[in-house]
């Protein structure tokens, strides 16, 4: 696995042609060793949801990820081998990037009493621990442009983490570009639906626990889209 590069404060912010990717510096070659990496945004852009306000509160625990995402790289597969883009990373190690991403998720919908992570203190009716199955660029073809491929494994637990249900959210999203920023539009959109439906779905499940109510027989779904 590759070491983290320090990050290079004098270079400047930039958008991206393609909406929502950040990155600082000029554009890096796809795969290989190179100059300081550019620093990305993961913005799937979060919106209100439909549905009415309910009482319960959440805690988001840290989300647990495979060795090769324990970085702040951009993960792409070709050919059935796992690899980084060159000169390219988010602004975070995965699991803090995602749990962030799922807390904001949850704040835009407009929807809860209230919402932090795990270690944020907050006396939470319910539990949300996700595991980050797949988080990559899927190369296809050598030249063409790449499908995201995100896959988070959702468990909503109560307090005393028995598992009331879980979900299995798996989507692809197509770049429009054999380009990195068009791979991180990829990957917002992959992440936009993953991360929805997981939100959606939680408020579907949960419910508010009365006191010493034991909780639901467990419930798992499994939903796979392209």
């Amino acid at each position: 696995m590759s070491t983290k590069m320090p990050l290079n404060h004098s270079r400047r912010v930039f958008l991206a042609t393609v909406p929502a990717v950040l990155a600082l510096g000029a554009c890096g070659s796809i795969i290989g060793p190179g100059e300081p990496p550019q620093i990305y945004v993961l913005d799937p852009g979060f919106t209100p949801m439909e549905g009415g306000a309910v009482h319960w509160q959440l805690s988001v625990a840290r989300p647990d990820a495979a060795a090769i995402y324990d970085n702040q790289r951009i993960a792409i597969m070709r050919n059935g081998i796992m690899d980084y883009y060159a000169n390219a990373q988010w602004t975070d190690e995965t699991e803090p990037l995602i749990q962030r991403l799922v807390v904001e998720a949850f704040e835009k919908s407009g929807r809860i009493a209230a919402v932090s992570t795990e270690k944020g203190g907050l006396h939470a009716d319910y539990l949300l621990e996700i595991e980050v199955r797949n988080f990559y660029a899927n190369y296809a073809s050598d030249n063409g442009p790449p499908n995201a491929i995100v896959e988070l494994i959702a468990r909503l637990m109560t307090p005393k983490r028995s598992v009331v249900a879980s979900l299995d959210s798996r989507h692809e999203a197509a770049a429009s570009a054999n380009t990195i920023p068009a791979a991180v539009q990829a990957f917002n959109a992959a992440a936009l639906a993953s991360i929805g439906e997981i939100v959606a779905w939680a408020f579907t499940e949960a419910g508010t626990p009365a006191a010493g109510q034991s909780a639901p027989a467990p419930v798992h779904h499994r939903r796979r889209h392209r």
